[in-house]
């Protein structure tokens, strides 16, 4: 016999995922509303379909993980992963700056370093913290780089956007941890 707390639990699930879809809306919303106030924004059919498909890729991705575990520290752990990968690719991608193909090869170390764990909590703890060290020297090797030493306080830029990206996958790492000591 299912009980009302069943109801309850399945009610709280589906209003998170509103939430979530509903945010992922609102996120493709913020250009097009952009586009009619601001000249500075200049986004295309293509555009979009890009975005769409990047953001609605990473909420079928949290979608699957949810299903797959019950543990609240694996899925913020995973939640936290998916977004910096995320943020990875639009501030890649927004700052077109030359050096994509390294932040790119820190989400692949990333998916492949979960499948190689079987995407086990201890596993994914190990490789999370790897691709927060990858970060972190990937961010040094950019920040000494003569090109970037040459303009003022792009060093700086570098290092501090890697250090930040470095800690959520740190963070992601330390709930994976959570979540291998609580199984």
């Amino acid at each position: 016999m299912t009980g009302s707390s069943d109801r309850t639990g399945a009610m709280t699930g589906n209003h998170w995922r509103i939430v979530r879809w509903g945010a992922a809306l609102v996120l493709l919303l913020i250009p097009l509303v952009m586009m009619q106030i601001s000249d500075g924004w200049h986004w295309t059919a293509g555009s979009f379909v890009a975005a769409g498909i990047v953001i609605g890729g990473m909420g079928l991705l949290y979608e699957l993980v949810e299903r797959a575990n019950d543990s609240r520290a694996y899925r913020a752990g995973a939640a936290v992963a998916i977004v910096t990968a995320f943020l990875t690719v639009w501030t890649t991608i927004v700052r077109d700056d030359g050096n994509g193909i390294g932040f790119f090869l820190l989400i692949m170390a990333a998916a492949l370093g979960s499948f190689a764990a079987w995407f086990r909590p201890a596993g994914m703890a190990r490789t999370m913290l790897g691709v927060a060290i990858m970060q972190i020297l990937l961010g040094i090797a950019i920040a000494t780089a003569p090109s970037v030493v040459a303009v003022p306080g792009a060093s700086f830029r570098a290092l501090s956007s890697s250090g930040f990206f470095a800690a959520l996958w740190l963070i992601s790492a330390a709930f994976f941890l959570a979540a291998f000591r609580r199984g």
